[in-house]
């Protein structure tokens, strides 16, 4: 197994949110959303929704951390001083230097706000000028049209959807997989900026 890029403290943020690696005490910081908003889950594979849940999430993030092919991080709102959701790094290769950015999710008061893009926006900047990722890729449920638009409002490109891709939970439905991507040469040319424009 490859040596992880990311050091045990990788903390990104700026003027209005922070990013820090996920910790198993982090139950806490976002029981309140796994409580109350279990539909943040709808086209989740792995569900967060209720304590059980979410301590089960945490402990496979963690774990997929340890084997050096994830890394999740908690989403702290500075404005507010409440923690938002959870995002992360994975299927991290860095022979091939691509790795996906996915897992995201936010309570519903923080949707709408710019958290999003401010996410992304330091997720990817840490990704390409960083670890010297070519390729960042994203994944979504083809029916999950708010979390598509939300990736192309940031510049990804869309690239193809991969059809009966994987299952879904509860039931025998298998679901079609959207893929989108922001390349190295495309951050610097023009995503970067017109996304730094888009900030709130």
């Amino acid at each position: 197994m490859s040596t992880s890029p990311f050091p045990q403290n990788t903390i990104l943020e700026d003027e209005s949110i922070l990013l820090r690696p996920l910790q198993e005490t982090d139950v806490e910081n976002l029981l309140e959303i796994s409580l109350n908003e279990p539909e943040t889950w709808e086209y989740s594979l792995v569900q967060a929704n209720g304590k059980e849940n979410l301590e089960n999430y945490i402990k496979l993030a963690l774990k997929a951390r340890e084997n050096k092919t994830e890394f999740p991080f908690i989403v702290f709102d500075k404005k507010s001083g409440k923690y938002a959701g959870s995002t992360r790094f994975y299927d991290i290769n860095l022979a091939f230097k691509t790795l996906q950015l996915g897992y995201t999710w936010y309570g519903k008061d923080f949707r709408g706000t710019g958290l999003n893009k401010r996410c992304k926006f330091l997720l990817l900047e840490f990704a390409f000028e960083t670890l010297g990722m070519e390729r960042v890729e994203f994944r979504a449920d083809n029916n999950n049209k708010r979390s598509i638009a939300a990736m192309k409002s940031i510049g990804c490109t869309v690239e193809g959807v991969m059809r009966n891709h994987m299952p879904t939970l509860g039931n025998d439905l298998r679901r079609d997989s959207i893929i989108l991507s922001i390349l190295r040469n495309e951050w610097f040319d023009s995503v970067k900026e017109n996304l730094k424009n888009k900030l709130s």
